[in-house]
């Protein structure tokens, strides 16, 4: 299996490369290419980000539609879309609030977003009661890292290499991907890494299954230094969509009591649903110390994020370990409470892991026998297949948006699925259909 050419990208699929480029030829027509060139023009490039392959005039639900009319089934939606695009309740919740209070003065506080912190200590499991809110995950991010230092007295953190955890500087220091931190330290001081759980890609060479090595490894370190402040994690990599092994986050969350080390999960893209559990640190075992949640909060239309903790490091208080302008918008905490009476009213918690369980059922059998697959993974609603190249995986992208079924790859080499909890069955099922037989031509092309 040729994995190498992972390193290109682990947050989402390359932007610049020839079978790009030959599918923007096929499918962007000239007026499309006109308004990419004047978003060129227009914006600072970076990578992941541009140059962009298409551009959009609207989406609703599970699909998204370019301004050439050309509509696609949205599996990708950078992970705000739990509840789908533009959800007809958090849209009338955004409204409704903007004629209310559309701002909130700092010294000042407001209803809904006291309602809405409530609500994520009402949800959130083990005794999580304290929150704090934020524009964006990344500095949600650093409001844990602010306060694991407070707690502990401590400065150093360990996470995990191939990790995302925003792209802020100190979210990118304690985050182990390297199109994130390449040329741009010296970074946070103290920010230690070692290897993730992923037998896959696992440097310490334990095969198909997990040995705990890396658990190991991780205890090892944190005995070693001995003042580490917090472990920083995502109870299961999202993009890839691998979880550690049965055991791992017990051994950790141990180790993390034994040394005076905070737990830290960043659930930003996981939380509410999407991994058939209102959080995906539900699947762990454990609770940890700091839970970061973003991403779909906002209800796939406001930037919010929050920081949830337990009632005793509440202690913070002649520090100013937040202080945004917008910690407390009434617009996006109304989107927040929005979002999540949606997914309590659907039972998109409960749909997610159904349906999740018949996909992965359904994709592992029609796929049993291709010579493309490496292994098929999945939690709720999302789903990671891993293809033996990253040449495959780019195949299969550009094939798929040309069926209209948009997702990213991730890590090189997988695809990650990841659909509206309340897609239609027959959405799903119309996805899925796309997915087989694409993969069918390039298992096809893989045998030869």
């Amino acid at each position: 299996m040729n994995l190498s050419e992972h390193g290109r990208s682990t947050e989402g699929d390359v932007n610049t490369s020839s079978i790009r480029s030959t599918w923007q030829a096929e499918h962007v027509s000239p007026s499309t290419q006109e308004v990419l060139a004047k978003d060129e023009k227009a914006f600072l490039r970076q990578n992941l980000s541009t140059p962009c392959m298409n551009a959009l005039r609207s989406l609703n639900g599970s699909w998204i539609e370019d301004i050439e009319g050309r509509r696609y089934l949205d599996f990708h939606g950078n992970m705000v879309h739990q509840v789908g695009h533009a959800n007809p309740m958090v849209i009338q919740a955004i409204k409704d609030q903007l004629d209310q209070l559309s701002f909130c003065p700092r010294r000042y506080t407001n209803d809904v977003a006291i309602q809405l912190a409530e609500k994520l200590a009402e949800i959130t499991p083990g005794g999580l009661q304290k929150v704090l809110f934020a524009p964006g995950g990344s500095a949600a991010m650093g409001i844990a890292l602010k306060l694991a230092r407070i707690a502990t007295g401590r400065y150093k953190t360990i996470s995990m290499w191939d990790s995302f955890h925003g792209a802020s500087l100190d979210a990118c220091s304690v985050g182990g991907e390297e199109s994130f931190r390449r040329g741009v330290g010296p970074l946070l001081p103290g920010s230690e890494h070692v290897p993730p759980s992923d037998p896959i890609r696992c440097p310490l060479k334990c095969g198909t299954s997990c040995n705990m090595g890396c658990a190991n490894y991780l205890e090892y370190v944190l005995a070693r230094e001995g003042d580490v402040a917090a472990v920083i994690a995502e109870p299961m990599r999202c993009t890839t969509v691998v979880s550690p092994p049965p055991g791992y986050w017990q051994q950790i969350r141990a180790a993390c009591d034994r040394h005076g080390t905070l737990l830290i999960f960043d659930e930003i893209p996981t939380a509410f649903g999407r991994t058939g559990k209102w959080f995906a640190s539900e699947w762990t075992g454990v609770v940890p110390d700091i839970l970061v949640v973003g991403k779909g909060l906002g209800g796939g239309i406001m930037p919010l994020a929050a920081v949830i903790t337990k009632l005793e490091l509440d202690i913070a208080a002649e520090h100013s370990i937040g202080h945004y302008t917008h910690e407390k918008s009434p617009v996006a905490c109304a989107a927040g409470l929005a979002m999540i009476e949606v997914v309590e009213k659907d039972r998109l918690v409960a749909r997610s892991q159904e349906l999740g369980e018949s996909s992965v059922y359904y994709l592992r059998k029609r796929l049993a026998s291709n010579q493309a697959v490496v292994e098929i993974r999945g939690y709720g609603l999302l789903i990671g297949i891993e293809l033996k190249s990253a040449t495959m995986a780019e195949k299969c992208l550009y094939r798929c948006l040309s069926l209209g079924l948009n997702f990213k790859v991730s890590s090189g080499t997988v695809l990650t699925l990841a659909p509206p909890l309340n897609i239609s069955q027959q959405d799903l099922d119309h996805a899925w259909s796309i997915v087989v037989s694409v993969l069918e031509s390039i298992g096809i092309d893989a045998e030869d």
